[in-house]
């Protein structure tokens, strides 16, 4: 099963991981934050209600009998408005019925014993702590503590008070934290934003070296790198210097094969020309058929070999102006009028000499059947492949029936026998192009003649 391309960039991954981790950072430091700040507030509130069951214990523990008369009178005066929240309550465990005193703001009714609803452990102080339902049905943070006092008797001392009032100071420190957090989020995205695009700059760096040596405006990768950079930067010049070496060899062996190959057979025709009868004349035509076909072949090899080579960037316009002024001065005599309109700026990426041999074989093609004009230009920009360049060869010749447009480019196919020529003219240029990537094809002319569109790989 073929593997997806990743649709995320380098630093499009390192953004994100950073980000994920950012977030998950934060988010479990706001949990351990607001939960370390509950307990805090728990603490700071269960001071605060501890101080009244102190005045409570020390006035029930004061022998004095109009000391008795004053219990809980402890200067907050919430415990006397009616259901305030705010409630203490004292009851006696030992003796008969058990003796409740509560607080004003009770209005008639009782706290529940911590000691009866849950079975909870006191802790260092000797305190019970808990959340309990009060008698307004408001949530409310109560403390409880028992105590003998010898012959008194023992008690059990409660104090009360809202539950809200922790949950307000927590939630605005929720929210002094969330805003805290968000802010110091967003200066981490940014600083990461920073870091990344500064730590990647290298790899663009790189990234456009290699670009500008696939283009052909530059022969190798140049500039200093950071050290973890360096050495990439090094094999791919070096991969770059051996791609071309073994090009330039492989160019050498090609034309060397060509001249080794065509000597001998240029010597056969010539011998077949001398000598006369049907032996020499059949010599002759498969000598020249040989000839064809080792061009035609070696042709081939070659630009498989130069196809793939980096940095091949060629201008289009000069070498068409050559191409028409040869062509135009082969056929003077006839009157041909050759032009074109393909603009200064338009590169094809590839070799030059591939390039001139498809326009030569096609402007050839064109010059041989014109009757007055010969016209190259160029389609509009293709949308689907805007690396493409498609390039228009119109003559006013003859043109040739739809049917045998598509035959015609087949190798060695020649629909008129008359005229010079192998039949393998267009049949390279085909070749080539889809080497390239590019493909050929042939359609009526609106000049009234042949129209052959080229399409070819551009930059």
């Amino acid at each position: 099963m073929p593997l997806k391309p990743n649709r995320f960039s380098l630093g499009a991954r390192l953004f994100i991981s950073a980000a994920v981790c950012c977030a998950l950072v934060l988010i479990l430091a706001g949990f351990g934050l607001t939960t370390f700040y509950r307990r805090s507030a728990e603490r700071g509130f269960d001071e605060r209600l501890s101080v009244y069951i102190k005045e409570l214990v020390a006035d029930i523990a004061s022998p004095p009998e109009a000391e008795r008369q004053a219990i809980g009178d402890l200067g907050e005066p919430r415990f006397d408005l009616p259901l305030s929240g705010w409630y203490w309550q004292i009851v006696r465990l030992d003796g008969e019925r058990p003796v409740v005193r509560t607080s004003r703001s009770i209005v008639g009714g009782q706290l529940p014993k911590l000691l009866d609803q849950q079975q909870l452990t006191p802790n260092a102080r000797g305190l019970r702590e808990s959340y309990i339902s009060g008698p307004d049905d408001r949530w409310l943070r109560i403390l409880e503590r028992e105590i003998d006092v010898g012959e008194e008797g023992r008690f059990t001392v409660a104090v009360a008070a809202p539950a809200d009032e922790i949950d307000g100071d927590i939630r605005d420190f929720r929210f002094a934290l969330t805003m805290t957090f968000v802010l110091l989020g967003l200066a981490l995205v940014a600083s990461t934003i920073i870091q990344v695009r500064y730590g990647l700059r290298p790899l663009v760096r790189l990234g456009n070296a290699v670009g500008l040596v696939r283009t052909g405006e530059a022969p190798r990768i140049a500039g200093r790198y950071p050290p973890d950079l360096d050495p990439l930067a090094g094999e791919l010049n070096q991969l770059i210097d051996a791609n071309r070496e073994i090009l330039e060899r492989a160019r050498t062996q090609v034309g060397n094969l060509a001249h080794a190959l065509k000597t001998p057979l240029s010597v056969m025709i010539n011998e077949a020309d001398a000598a006369e009868g049907q032996l020499s004349q059949t010599v002759k035509t498969q000598a020249a058929i040989m000839r064809d076909q080792v061009q035609y072949y070696l042709d081939r090899a070659r630009a498989a070999a130069l196809s793939g080579a980096l940095g091949g960037v060629t201008e289009i316009a000069p070498s068409l102006d050559a191409l028409i002024r040869t062509f135009s001065k082969i056929s003077q005599g006839r009157g041909i009028t050759g032009m074109h309109a393909v603009p200064t700026s338009l590169r094809f990426r590839g070799e030059k000499q591939d390039l001139e041999e498809m326009l030569g074989n096609l402007l050839d093609n064109a010059f041989k059947w014109a009757e007055s004009t010969v016209e190259v230009g160029v389609e509009p920009a293709m949308r689907d492949q805007p690396d493409r360049i498609a390039l228009v060869i119109d003559d006013d010749g003859p043109g040739l029936p739809p049917e045998a447009m598509a035959d015609v480019i087949k190798r060695g196919r020649r629909l008129d026998e008359t005229t010079p020529g192998s039949g393998l003219g267009l049949s390279i240029v085909g070749d080539l192009a889809k080497l390239y990537g590019g493909e050929l094809s042939l359609h009526p002319s609106p000049l009234g003649g042949l129209r052959a569109r080229l399409v070819l790989p551009s930059v």
